[in-house]
């Protein structure tokens, strides 16, 4: 059975309050940080690793961590939600936004270019629309709660996108490719929703469900 189906074969918890609108619909809300992925933490050499950037309309080009330390650094603090369900508020995460990296690294978006595949170790990616990335909260985050991401959440880099359920949250994340359509990555190609929206529910392909995950709850935490 693949996690899509173990989440819908899960029961729903109780949601008595919803926090003025704040917690999306099926979430439980936690004060931890649940460790979820799939395959073994990588380990890096900083000194060999890189970021490519690549695609439709764009001269393929690569960024080591010490040129993206180098771009102007923001903070934001946003609620996070999971699609197995558990959701935490107000965390702080620290990196480049990803109009700042565009900016400093004198990238331009191609007219052609709708979606952009995001890739991370393992070979894992995820798509979306370019909108959804010019966002003025979509961070490339090195640190989390004001110290450096711990490996099991993504370091030395991972993308935080929180309007979205955070399978799109890239961890370990290593390139950006540009594309003329759109196509389902690793998650999306195993019944999740192409899209993700947290307050739509959009969990599963092909299915409006509501029924949750409890499984995180048996998991590692940080």
């Amino acid at each position: 059975m693949n996690k899509a189906q173990r989440i819908k074969n899960s029961r729903i918890p109780d949601q008595k309050d919803t926090f003025g609108g704040r917690l999306p619909p099926g979430q439980t809300l936690t004060e931890k940080f649940p460790i979820l992925h799939e395959g073994e933490v990588p380990e890096y050499d900083l000194t060999k690793w890189e970021l490519s950037i690549f695609g439709e309309g764009i001269k393929s080009r690569s960024f080591t961590y010490e040129e993206l330390m180098r771009m102007p650094q923001s903070t934001i603090v946003k609620d996070i939600h999971c699609v197995t369900r558990w959701s935490k508020f107000d965390n702080e995460f620290k990196g480049i936004k990803f109009l700042d990296f565009l900016k400093e690294a004198a990238i331009e978006i191609p007219p052609s270019a709708t979606h952009i595949m995001i890739y991370g170790d393992h070979d894992y990616d995820t798509n979306l629309p370019i909108e959804d990335l010019l966002r003025d909260d979509i961070l490339l985050a090195h640190s989390y709660e004001g110290k450096p991401l711990t490996p099991k959440h993504g370091w030395p880099l991972r993308l935080i996108v929180p309007h979205l359920y955070f399978w799109k949250s890239v961890k370990w994340l290593r390139g950006f490719e540009f594309m003329s359509k759109d196509r389902n990555g690793f998650w999306e190609k195993n019944g999740f929703h192409h899209y993700g929206d947290v307050f739509k529910e959009e969990r599963f392909s092909g299915e409006d469900l509501d029924i949750p995950e409890d499984e995180w709850k048996k998991k590692d935490f940080d």
